[in-house]
């Protein structure tokens, strides 16, 4: 299957980075399932589906744009990726992950929406509203953590997957998407606070990247 030999071709990457997954008991092998993680670097998703692979695959909510790129897009869809166009309200995207969910897959969506960009971000209200119309699915958060030093070559990254359950618990009735959206997050961020990505970041990067250095008080130099 096209989706086990991805992960086979991709395990160098778990052994560059140290892979360490925790608590991989609290995901469900079967049924439907909401996996939510932080999101600091592009390398999440690949880390977050290597973590997880023992026990279930994963279907990623991921930008739309990454369809475009030649070959990937191809890619994406053979291994069942679920595309969606980010700042939009994309309802097509969430009527996709609503029959994947109901059909028993496991879905994952970022709350943060994208990178965090070394910043704090406010949670969407995406993982609220498919929570709501898919009460069956079960959440479990996913902390990642060192995917952000990929790129501080020659250094090798130390990379810690944990799965847990909300410490403030699975998603109640009733209960209004963006707040629910924004408690997950939170309950996220308590366990794994915001970091600013790489090399990049720290030469330069985006003026959001700079402004998280420079209260963090962390060097701007690649080599520092």
């Amino acid at each position: 299957m096209f989706y086990d030999l991805i992960a086979v071709i991709l395990r160098p990457v778990a052994w560059w980075g140290r892979l360490r997954v925790e608590g991989l008991e609290c995901v469900p092998e079967t049924g439907p399932l909401l996996v939510v993680p932080n999101h600091d670097s592009q390398w999440d998703p690949v880390l977050v589906g290597l973590a997880i692979k023992p026990r279930r695959r994963v279907r990623f909510l991921a930008r739309a744009n990454l369809w475009h790129v030649p070959g990937l897009g191809t890619a994406l869809n053979a291994l069942q990726q679920l595309p969606v166009t980010r700042g939009t309200g994309d309802s097509a995207a969430l009527d996709r992950a609503v029959e994947a969910l109901s059909a028993g897959d496991a879905v994952a969506i970022f709350p943060e929406g994208g990178l965090s960009w070394g910043e704090p971000v406010r949670a969407r209200s995406g993982v609220g509203v498919l929570a709501g119309r898919c009460p069956a699915a079960r959440v479990v958060l996913c902390a990642v953590e060192g995917t952000t030093d990929y790129v501080r070559w020659p250094r090798r990254p130390r990379v810690i997957v944990r799965f847990m359950t909300p410490a403030s618990g699975q998603p109640r009735p009733g209960e209004d998407p963006t707040a629910l959206a924004a408690r997950l997050l939170q309950n996220l961020r308590d366990r794994v606070p915001v970091t600013p990505a790489g090399r990049r970041a720290i030469v330069g990067g985006s003026p959001r990247v700079r402004r998280a250095l420079a209260s963090k008080g962390l060097p701007r130099r690649a080599e520092d």
